[in-house]
């Protein structure tokens, strides 16, 4: 990260800067979208990220290099974590993209996933414009200090016990497997061949990319799909079946390719996996849903959560769920932890229940019952051989218990340094500790004491005016591209609030991207919940044309106030992007 970098260094070349925050799966999603985009307009473009936290554990000190080093960032980063620069660049979404031309104007605006292609396109437009007029300078952007290689584990993320007494560990930093010996201390063999790709085939030769969730099929299965273990390979959007055998691996769902909806074999971020109810379940972070996967079929699909991205209860098709990372079964629930509402969860008999958590900007670290308790963006959940269920903490480094009788949240231990993902070996809790490096053993039999903290984001509210007001959402497609219309409507907008009672009109699905809301003021504030996508594909005749979709889901926190703007603007993506802000 470069602490002196300045937009005045940087004049004379395109400028993107990403604001992003390393809790939000869709900033990692474009994180790994840049990357050919930076390498191919290296000579031209720089890109600096802007890194806004959303949680209080991601603005503590160190925090940021380890997120860095984890995700392979290459590009200069600046530490917003008193969201100084958000605010500048009225920024309202992670991730929002803002492209700076060589003279300092900001050209264009673009908030959520898919919008690289639109880039790399305006940027062959304008290159050659600013090399005519003279405004351009090339050459090598800022230098960056290299990630730390290691030996070892680099941000493990899962843990698995095998038949035989060893375990199994995503080594997710390596783009590996890696085996551990019975006392999960030494690494006694490794799956892949630690270069981020996707390749099936040998240990020696096959390829993942930040693989997460490790689940063990019952052996009956197991025999008749010829793998044992499904692995969640979350930046491939794939699921990969190892087999134990010869610790050979191959794809069983999953294209490689991002999720789109036109697709129905493509993934999104697939973080964990469990086998419950005769069914591997997946936890799809990338799009807030649950889906499961049937290895004798080899078919995948949603089960739960409508992909807007919140927290409610009810069935399973109208649930809704925030970054859904860890899984974990018991007798007669499925435990999820949904990492963006910090909220402890479970499935059971066709429904979604909530015993832990409030909302997406409410966190915390404090015991209690279901009105008190509070965790901060938990990653792992393990159900333990009493009844009670285990919760890696990860924001708050701990590791905390739930038990579900007395319905009552205690800590086991704090500490812990990123905590991710625990499993139970010898009377012990072992547990990932992602950001040390390691696997370390906690015991079961003690207990420590919560901060008793209550939080919320530090993310600044947005003024909207009560009554009737015009939300407006701007997209152009890019430079030799139009929007898709063959199938129908190419853009469509949802809207919804949290409380419900905050719109007393306008909430919905529709395909315009322009509508009116009508704001309740006595409700005061809440959530508004905008999810906007965009179809658009090369411009000229054939089915060969490439087609991309656009989408971002917004949860804007809002405050009523009679002298705001009657008018809300957000920016899908595109140069016209006026009245933004």
């Amino acid at each position: 990260m470069e602490s002196h970098l300045s937009l005045a260094d940087l004049r004379g070349r395109f400028v993107l800067i990403d604001f992003w925050t390393f809790c939000c799966i869709n900033c990692l999603h474009v994180l790994d979208e840049l990357r050919p985009l930076e390498e191919r307009w290296s000579h031209v473009l720089t890109v600096v990220g802007v890194h806004s936290p959303k949680f209080s554990h991601e603005a503590e000190p160190g925090t940021l290099a380890d997120a860095v080093a984890r995700y392979g960032v290459t590009h200069p980063v600046l530490d917003d974590a008193d969201m100084t620069t958000w605010q500048a660049y009225a920024a309202r979404a992670w991730p929002t993209l803002v492209l700076i031309d060589p003279e300092g104007f900001v050209v264009s605006q673009y908030a959520g996933e898919g919008h690289a292609h639109a880039i790399d396109a305006l940027l062959a437009e304008l290159v050659p414009q600013a090399q005519r007029r003279g405004t351009l300078r090339t050459g090598g952007g800022p230098p960056v200090t290299p990630a730390p290689e290691s030996s070892g584990l680099l941000f493990p993320s899962a843990l698995l016990g095998l038949p035989d007494g060893r375990w199994l560990v995503s080594d997710t930093a390596h783009h590996r497997l890696a085996v551990l010996d019975a006392y999960a201390e030494q690494i006694v063999a490794c799956i892949g061949t630690g270069v981020r790709g996707h390749r099936d085939g040998a240990p020696s030769d096959a390829q993942l990319n930040e693989p997460e969730g490790l689940c063990l099929l019952p052996p009956d299965v197991a025999r008749a799909v010829g793998y044992d273990v499904v692995v969640a390979d979350s930046v491939n959007h794939a699921l990969r079946g190892l087999r134990l055998a010869d610790w050979s691996l191959r794809t069983v769902a999953g294209t490689g390719r991002p999720w789109n909806p036109t697709d129905t074999t493509s993934l999104s971020s697939p973080r964990d996996v469990a086998w419950w109810d005769g069914r591997v379940w997946v936890a799809m972070a990338g799009i807030h849903q649950l889906w499961t996967f049937d290895p004798v079929l080899g078919c995948a699909g949603p089960v739960a959560g409508t992909r807007t991205e919140g927290l409610r209860d009810g069935p399973l098709d109208e649930a809704w769920f925030a970054q859904p990372s860890g899984l974990a079964p018991d007798a007669e629930r499925l435990w999820v932890v949904d990492a963006e509402t910090s909220a402890l969860r479970y499935v059971q008999d066709g429904a979604v229940h909530t015993v832990v958590g409030s909302g997406l900007f409410d966190f915390g670290f404090r015991d209690g019952g279901r009105q008190r308790a509070r965790l901060q963006h938990p990653l792992g959940v393990t159900a333990l051989p009493d009844g009670t269920v285990a919760v890696c903490d990860t924001y708050n480094g701990a590791i905390r218990v739930f038990d579900p009788p007395p319905g009552e949240l205690t800590t086991l231990a704090t500490g812990l340094a990123e905590p991710s993902n625990a499993a139970v070996g010898g009377g012990l809790l072992l547990v990932v500790e992602s950001a040390a490096h390691r696997v370390v053993a906690v015991p079961l039999d003690v207990r420590a004491q919560a901060p008793d903290t209550a939080e919320s984001s530090e993310r600044p509210p947005t003024s909207i005016a009560p009554g009737r007001i015009r939300l407006v959402v701007s997209f152009v497609p890019a430079p030799g591209q139009r929007l898709d219309e063959r199938y129908g409507p190419a853009t469509r907008l949802t809207v919804s609030a949290t409380p419900a009672a905050l719109l007393r009109g306008g909430d919905g699905a529709g395909p315009d991207l322009e509508r009116d809301l009508d704001v309740d003021p006595s409700v005061g504030g809440g959530v508004l919940h905008v999810t906007a996508t965009a179809a658009s594909c090369d411009e000229g005749p054939g089915e060969g044309a490439a087609c991309h979709l656009h989408q971002q889901d917004w949860g804007i926190p809002v405050r009523v106030d009679p002298d705001a703007s009657d008018v809300l603007a957000l920016a899908l993506g595109g140069t016209e992007t006026a009245g933004v802000g």
